[in-house]
């Protein structure tokens, strides 16, 4: 009965594994030729159960790409193997030793009071807190950017279409994060 009961509470080897590492070791950074590199690394990574996050790349070690991935460093050679696997090989594995070599966080937040706006990359989406409609989409250059604009203005959060599965670039992926960052604040 008692072994039972310490099995609910016993995760997998390998999450367990994963999760122990990420939190107590060092951070790396994977870059990548382009966006959709790093867009197909992240959705293999988090599908395999990595503790990963998509960050903006340090000015010290950027590269080709205005994103990149942080990491559990101590899982470099497994990470790297899974994703030579498919095809999507980083072009460099950076080691976060200093202050300069951190990733920066792609979202900024700010608060008006009666709106919430987070932008992530250069996507930007308001919301009104109270009733957690979306009153405004901006930024970007890219051109599905209108289109996300009308299909999620004017619509409550939960109910708007998500902008990564009506998005197809740059400006989609990064209204997608921020959207997933306001639901995330909304939720609090």
């Amino acid at each position: 009965m008692i072994v039972a009961i310490f099995g609910l509470f016993k995760k997998s080897g390998q999450a367990e594994k994963r999760e122990h590492s990420s939190r107590n070791g060092d951070r790396g950074i994977l870059l990548f030729e382009n966006t959709s590199e790093v867009i197909q690394a992240e959705t293999l990574l988090k599908k395999d159960g990595w503790d990963i996050r998509v960050m903006g790349p340090p000015p010290e070690v950027q590269r080709g790409c205005d994103l990149v991935i942080e990491f559990p460093l101590i899982e470099e050679l497994n990470i790297v193997r899974s994703l030579k696997r498919v095809n999507i090989p980083p072009l460099e594995v950076v080691p976060v030793t200093g202050p300069l070599l951190r990733p920066v966080d792609l979202f900024h937040v700010k608060d008006f009071g009666k709106y919430l706006m987070v932008r992530a990359a250069n996507m930007k989406l308001t919301v009104d807190k109270n009733t957690q409609q979306i009153v405004n989409i901006s930024g970007g250059g890219c051109p599905d950017v209108p289109y996300l604009a009308c299909a999620m203005v004017g619509h409550a959060l939960r109910e708007a279409p998500r902008p990564g599965d009506i998005g197809h670039t740059l400006c989609g992926y990064a209204l997608q994060l921020a959207y997933e960052e306001v639901l995330r604040r909304c939720s609090e």
